[in-house]
């Protein structure tokens, strides 16, 4: 084999990739738009059963370079200067040379993932998304999807609030029964596979490895959460004060101060979003307006449609598509203008192939959060009702709560889980595991209903994809720091971002951030971003 032989396979192998990822992804979309569909189902798990065939075939190709003793690697490898694309690529794929097994156990694997744990995770969503939740509202019973019911859960009324989170954990509750086995025989999927198969020494190392990020940086993130959580309570303290309550219940973190409940319309939000992206530079605003003109979106709140919203990048010369569930609020503005945010930052990585477009998770949200920051910028800078901007920044920290300090309590939940099943606890112990964790993020700020020990069924990310949730936490709090910086250099800040998103997936994230003077592994960094919100409680504290 010679270099330039390799490189003709590369070229086979990314066109082979790009078919596989047009066809799951059509399967993947149409499913999301109708969970309930038998054609949507039937066509993705036909997909799936045909890629894993196709997967299989050309399995050989990654097991074989990783399996290269260092020396043949390097002689192969093609020159960064000429061919940067395929140089990342392959010097990527050797990182997990020492969890890699034969041919036909990788086989094996992928076959027992398509007919096994896969189509498990299939009917975890085909259950849940079809689940109703029936709240009365004005004297009117609504029967709503669980995106429609937790819109209330923003309502000013408490009353309202509280009836639906009541709601919502008690037809999860009704089904914790399955949905908890579904999840105590995903994390020992995990365990066969990742620890005792591939021997990775935790499960949460399986994520490190994939994201490209050093334990210690994730380590240090988590640390500094945690030594965060009275900022937040603070924040809850303060904000029972203005709702005119002793404390807060859990069903009110996310109240609004505002004695109405604003809608804005779709058209309106649309409108507010592409600007604000347009006023921080023209490119970023045309590639958000290509989703538009493209008709890439789906906005509509329907029965059976996935909840929650994503971003699904297909092919790096094809606008991304985007599904949101709007449904008139001001945060679905921000989820807007987050997703949209996903969109940008696949349009300014798409001079890269397929193999290396994708930004490493921790990175993937750099551009969709910073969306959401220029969005409440923008909201400030409009108004100078006291009332009014206190609204604003309480729904920013509120945000941050969520993406940050919620994330990485699932994360540490996640840990305990994993480590308490292989032990053997039931499942009535990890909701106990569960409700340790609230106690420890709200202290005596919040108080909890009993009924939230088994909210963790209900969140699809730890059965989809275990410990993606940190991922959140650090972008998050990556975007704050980013974000200080703009406010500090402004235009001359732009050109550096810009650069950042155009990397993609084409470098290591600590190489990308060391451009930016960032370390990762340094827990001063992660506390620069906690500063960001400390100024933002302290404006409130004071208006």
């Amino acid at each position: 084999v010679s270099p330039s032989r390799l490189l003709d396979v590369i070229e086979v192998y990314q066109v082979v990739q790009e078919k596989m990822t047009v066809l799951g992804a059509y399967g993947s979309l149409w499913f999301a738009s109708d969970t309930q569909s038998e054609d949507a189902l039937t066509f993705r798990n036909r997909m799936e059963q045909a890629l894993t065939e196709v997967q299989n075939r050309i399995l050989f190709f990654s097991l074989w370079w990783k399996g290269l003793d260092d020396d043949e690697a390097a002689r192969l490898l093609p020159a960064k200067a000429d061919h940067p694309d395929e140089c990342h690529y392959l010097s990527d794929l050797r990182r997990l040379r020492p969890y890699i097994l034969d041919e036909r156990s990788e086989q094996i694997i992928n076959m027992k993932d398509a007919n096994g744990i896969d189509a498990v995770l299939t009917l975890y969503s085909m259950l849940t998304n079809r689940l109703e939740f029936r709240l009365e509202v004005d004297g009117e019973e609504k029967i709503l999807t669980r995106d429609g019911a937790m819109s209330y859960a923003f309502s000013p009324n408490p009353d309202v609030r509280a009836a639906a989170y009541r709601e919502v954990q008690a037809v999860f509750q009704r089904e914790s029964k399955i949905l908890s086995q579904i999840y105590i025989n995903r994390v020992r999927d995990w365990h066969s596979e990742q620890i005792e198969t591939r021997r990775f020494e935790s499960p949460i190392d399986v994520r490190h490895l994939g994201n490209d990020v050093p334990a210690g940086a994730v380590e240090a993130l988590l640390d500094v959460t945690r030594e965060h959580v009275d900022l937040f309570q603070r924040y809850f303290r303060l904000k029972a004060g203005w709702l005119g309550m002793d404390r807060l219940r859990r069903y009110d973190i996310y109240a609004p101060l505002a004695s109405t409940d604003r809608r804005i319309s779709y058209a309106e939000g649309v409108e507010l979003v592409l600007d604000t992206l347009y006023s921080f530079h023209p490119v970023i605003g045309a590639e958000a307006q290509k989703v538009f003109s493209e008709g890439h979106i789906d906005s509509a709140i329907r029965q059976g449609k996935k909840g929650g919203a994503f971003c699904a990048t297909v092919l790096p010369e094809q606008t991304p598509w985007l599904l949101v569930n709007y449904n008139e609020r001001v945060r679905d503005v921000s989820t807007l203008a987050h997703e949209l945010g996903h969109a940008v930052h696949s349009q300014l990585a798409n001079h890269h192939s397929i193999l290396t477009q994708h930004a490493s998770l921790p990175l993937a949200e750099t551009a969709s959060v910073f969306a959401e920051m220029l969005l409440t910028e923008r909201l400030l800078n409009q108004e100078e009702d006291p009332i009014t901007r206190r609204e604003i920044l309480a729904t920013a920290v509120d945000d941050i709560y969520g993406t940050v300090v919620r994330q990485a309590y699932f994360t540490r939940f996640e840990i305990a889980a994993h480590a308490a099943i292989m032990a053997g606890k039931t499942p009535d112990e990890l909701a106990d595991i569960y409700f340790s964790t609230l106690a420890e993020q709200f202290g005596d700020a919040v108080e909890v209903d009993p009924a939230f020990r088994y909210e963790w069924v209900s969140i699809p990310h730890l059965y989809q994809s275990p410990f993606y949730c940190y991922a959140y936490s650090f972008g998050q709090l990556l975007v704050l720091a980013l974000y200080r910086r703009y406010q500090e250099e402004g235009a001359a800040f732009i050109p550096g971002y810009l650069k950042l998103l155009a990397y993609g997936g084409s470098e290591r994230p600590q190489t990308v951030l060391s451009e930016l003077g960032i370390d990762i592994t340094d827990p001063e960094f992660w506390r620069g971003g906690f500063t960001v919100v400390a100024e933002m409680v302290d404006e409130m504290e004071k208006l």
